[in-house]
């Protein structure tokens, strides 16, 4: 018997399912270009090249092609070079690390920051540290968390309870259910990106401090959206000082790559010396940090990018709603568009690149639940307000080509 033919016949099944299923993700290989944004150039197998305009970047306020970013990037390379040859704990600790990690931590109003090279490894590493830390921990979590939380819950060990999608009196029954002497932990975020909606994060926190509960927030959608100095919708609602650990990231609205969490010392630095992912990995490159400093900076002192996405997000929500196109959520930046089928959604997404030049990712199962597919439209401030209406028009034609049903 071959070995190898049988394993390889069994693969090929299960990506044969996958895709008879409408969930195999077809990648297009786009050519970002700072001139062009929020355009790019999507090269084809054929050699061809097609300029198209992106609607699903997490780029929100365009911040990756900041001057100012650019310059910071420019001369840490200049300066340092690329990589930083080691772990943090080895040679990778350079000025860059701990000048961003002292500014996170003033801008949350924390005792200490802690920087991961991605925003899943922050939650990951985090979470399952203060599962194995905290004996008789028991964590709270939405069900609707992202996965690397999720990963992170798991690999703690710790007992978990589920609480539905934002629904603070099931928290409170599952809470009830566990004696006031056991640890607690509230595991949510602020922005449920795939929803576009908010969590109730003033009752969450009263709940908390009710049950005495340690909270942790996940803010990697908010962080340089909302608040005063776009720290993220905790600030805005004024609750900074009453979460105990804050996480966060540069891949979304700072433009960048990496991740971060913000807490108490003896917290941040209990993550810093048991999780294995932070501890054995080589640190980010000094010049993405340089780059992630200078987006902090930016978000901080100047707020006139965020009040264009909030404008540009309203323009669209606008023009889905005269128009009957159904959307998930219009509470934030992020608009998901339901479709509800997995096929007419990689339909849909297919038709609007190949008709007008448009590029909206499709989102099936398993990453939104069966039978919600969307895209998940974001506008940025590189859009302009006849973007939004080119969009509009493309989506309405194609949402009538393939006659998807609208709201009244």
């Amino acid at each position: 018997m071959n070995t190898t033919v049988n394993v390889t016949a069994l693969l090929e099944a299960e990506l044969d399912a996958v895709k008879a299923q409408g969930r195999y993700r077809d990648y297009l290989h786009l050519e970002r270009r700072t001139d062009l944004a929020p355009r790019a150039l999507v090269h084809r197998p054929d050699g061809d090249t097609e300029e198209i305009t992106i609607w699903c970047s997490n780029d929100y306020l365009g911040i990756s092609h900041h001057p100012r970013v650019a310059e910071a990037v420019a001369e840490a390379v200049r300066t340092v070079g690329l990589g930083t040859g080691g772990a943090r704990s080895i040679s990778g600790t350079s000025t860059y690390h701990q000048e961003l990690e002292t500014e996170l931590a003033a801008w949350y109003r924390k005792e200490k920051a802690l920087l991961f090279t991605t925003g899943f490894g922050a939650n990951d590493a985090a979470l399952g540290v203060l599962g194995r830390k905290i004996p008789g921990l028991v964590v709270f979590s939405d069900e609707l968390n992202h996965a690397s939380m999720i990963q992170g819950i798991r690999g703690g060990g710790a007992a978990k309870r589920i609480f539905r999608h934002n629904d603070t009196a099931h928290l409170r029954e599952l809470i009830a259910e566990v004696g006031p002497d056991v640890p607690k932990l509230i595991v949510f975020e602020s922005l449920y990106s795939m929803e576009g909606d908010f969590a109730p994060i003033e009752e969450i926190v009263e709940i908390a401090e009710e049950a005495g509960a340690l909270t942790y927030l996940d803010e990697i959608h908010s962080v340089g959206i909302y608040g005063a100095t776009g720290a993220g919708y905790a600030e805005e609602k004024g609750l900074l000082d009453r979460i105990t650990l804050i996480q966060g990231g540069f891949g979304k609205g700072l433009g960048g790559a990496g991740g971060y969490l913000t807490g108490p010392r003896v917290i941040v630095d209990l993550v810093r010396s048991f999780a294995v992912p932070f501890v054995f990995s080589t640190s980010g490159p000094a010049p993405v940090i340089a780059g992630a400093l200078a987006a902090v900076r930016q978000v901080r002192e100047d707020s006139a990018e965020r009040d264009l996405l909030a404008a540009r997000s309203a323009e669209v929500k606008a023009g889905l709603r005269d128009r009957g196109i159904p959307a998930l959520s219009y509470d934030s930046h992020i608009v998901p568009v339901l479709v509800g089928d997995p096929h007419k959604n990689k339909e849909l997404s297919a038709l609007l690149v190949r008709e007008h030049g448009i590029y909206v990712q499709p989102v099936n199962a398993p990453t939104v639940p069966a039978g919600t597919e969307r895209l998940r439209v974001t506008p940025t401030t590189r859009h302009t307000a006849e973007d939004v209406q080119t969009f509009i028009r493309a989506l309405d034609k194609s949402w009538s080509a393939l006659g998807l049903p609208r709201t009244v």
